[in-house]
């Protein structure tokens, strides 16, 4: 258990950013599979409005250093690709 004060509000805000974090984590998860079922059906206008806003998830998530920069640049690399190979 933490003695000083510095440690006990150390350890409310490594609370608060792991509930805030895991959050949006889950977020690009759960958008992540909706866009590749998507892309899986071969729907495009569903693909194109859920690859926007997981674009945008990604950034914030980038930004926020939620995690590495490369990762992030790698898996909207993969979700546009894969859009680009859907036809009709």
């Amino acid at each position: 258990m933490a003695n000083s004060l510095q440690a006990k509000k150390r350890i409310r805000q490594n609370e608060k950013s792991q509930l805030r974090n895991k959050g949006a984590k889950s977020e690009i998860k759960t958008l992540t599979k909706k866009f590749h079922s998507m892309v899986e059906s071969q729907d495009k206008v569903g693909a194109e409005s859920v690859f926007a806003k997981l674009a945008s998830c990604l950034d914030k998530a980038a930004k926020n250093n939620l995690y590495h920069r490369n990762n992030i640049a790698r898996q909207k690399s993969t979700i546009a690709r894969l859009l680009a190979g859907l036809n009709g």
